[in-house]
């Protein structure tokens, strides 16, 4: 991606600097985090019974499959505080400067679908209200609960912000297989494609409706939710396209990323089969298909994945 020289948005939080303990009390009112499942693990930093709980039904979650947002649940209902204290992990002087880059590049792509939205917006008539960026390292609290790197990159409607730790992308791209900068930049822009939804109340009533609905079809209606923010990665790459920052490979990067994070490649490559009924982001195919989508078209008109029944 052409990204050099190009404006970097102001809205964007620095936390690398900011480890320590991260301490949640009660529920999560408005909504739990949308993330980008990693397949990775979380290590245990000490605390009481409820830590305990935490560390277990987060390693459920990303072994078996279970729903995010339900886990998110069953921590409110506790009802109790907590700590976590997660050390951010060394970086090397390389990492360190490639994190530098990584943080312009990721701050030219907010950027870019700030434009993208705001056109979009406004020709709805309609006023966009930016997200903020943050990035931090290990853990960090949030308005949605704590932020931990294992659970990849997410976006709280409590606060409105995007959540990232730098070291997703090392993941995504050695173990997922799928690194690049345009696959960085479709990770951003389907987290950006949830906030497009929380400010046009999609997400607030997905969290209302999950609440009367059992397990399987909360999954199901959670892969819909994902589905569409896949497809409005796919419009911001559309524009990417019509002001000409694309480069050869980018939107092949962008399909790899989506790909990788597939539940189904997901639950295949963990635990060596899947479990459909507890799938909660879509497939592979799906999320690769509904990218084009948003890619070829350029419209949110053709991201409705909230209606019918095939997808």
């Amino acid at each position: 991606m052409r990204w050099e020289g190009r404006r970097q948005s102001d809205n964007f939080e620095d936390r690398r600097g900011s480890g320590g303990p991260v301490f949640r009390r009660g529920g999560f009112p408005g909504g739990g985090r949308i993330r980008i499942p990693t397949g990775g693990g979380v290590k245990k930093a000490g605390g009481g019974s409820i830590l305990l709980f935490i560390i277990v039904a987060v390693g459920l979650w990303i072994f078996v499959g279970i729903n995010p947002l339900q886990l998110l649940e069953m921590i409110a209902r506790g009802d109790q505080g907590g700590v976590v204290s997660q050390q951010a992990p060394e970086r090397s002087p390389q990492q360190q400067a490639q994190d530098g880059e990584t943080v312009g590049f990721l701050r030219v792509v907010l950027a870019e679908t700030e434009d993208t939205w705001g056109k979009i917006f406004t020709n709805s008539g309609i006023q966009y209200k930016p997200t903020t960026l943050v990035a931090y390292a290990g853990a960090t609290p949030t308005g949605c609960g704590f932020g931990a790197a294992a659970a990849g990159p997410f976006y709280c409607p409590n606060d409105q912000k995007v959540y990232v730790d730098l070291s997703f992308f090392d993941l995504l791209a050695k173990r997922l297989g799928a690194p690049g900068d345009f696959a960085q930049a479709y990770v951003l822009a389907h987290e950006v494609g949830h906030h497009i939804q929380n400010q046009v109340g999609v997400l607030s009533k997905f969290h209302q409706a999950r609440q009367r609905m059992s397990e399987r079809d909360a999954n199901a209606l959670s892969v819909r939710i994902e589905l569409q923010a896949d497809c409005y990665a796919g419009i911001w790459a559309h524009s990417a396209k019509q002001v000409g920052i694309l480069e050869p490979g980018d939107i092949e990067e962008a399909l790899d990323a989506a790909a990788a994070v597939g539940d189904d490649t997901l639950q295949r490559q963990n635990q060596g089969y899947v479990v459909p009924e507890s799938f909660n982001h879509g497939t592979s195919d799906q999320r690769v298909r509904w990218f084009q989508n948003g890619f070829k078209s350029g419209n949110p008109d053709d991201c409705d994945t909230l209606e019918g029944t095939g997808l």
